[in-house]
């Protein structure tokens, strides 16, 4: 794991990025590998989303994991997700993120995995835009 971090520091990383259209909050990173968007739609009945999209497919579990090292390291794991039809986008919707933002918030790398796919998605500079998008979620109106 240390040489994975190592790897991660060595490596451009593109910025974290909390915006908001209309009533919709949403946390938006991109990689070489993979697009991820967190968003909050309070008109939705499951209002929090998380979307990891990929060049390559997602190979289909029967359970999809979030790894989260660093200090505040949890592992959150759900049988709730699904794929795209063409299996490059994967979604998990829930009733509130709180663990999710905390361990963007507060760890170094989170390792996303369903099947035998793996995405590893670096997490330097995310917590301010993580604070921005809960500021956002909680704003009157939203």
């Amino acid at each position: 794991m240390r040489a994975l971090a190592l790897l991660l520091l060595a490596t451009p990383a593109a910025a974290w990025e909390a915006s908001s259209d209309g009533p919709v909050c949403l946390l938006k990173h991109s990689t070489d590998e993979a697009d991820i968007t967190v968003s909050h739609d309070p008109r939705l009945p499951l209002p929090y989303a998380i979307e990891l999209e990929r060049d390559s497919d997602w190979q289909a579990g029967p359970i999809f994991a979030i790894r989260f090292d660093g200090p505040g390291r949890r592992t959150i794991s759900t049988e709730r997700h699904r794929l795209s039809d063409d299996r490059k986008t994967l979604t998990v919707e829930d009733g509130g993120f709180g663990n999710v933002l905390d361990g963007i918030a507060l760890n170094h790398v989170a390792i996303a995995v369903t099947g035998e796919t793996a995405l590893v998605i670096p997490l330097a500079g995310a917590a301010p835009e993580v604070e921005e998008f809960r500021n956002c979620t909680s704003a009157p109106g939203v």
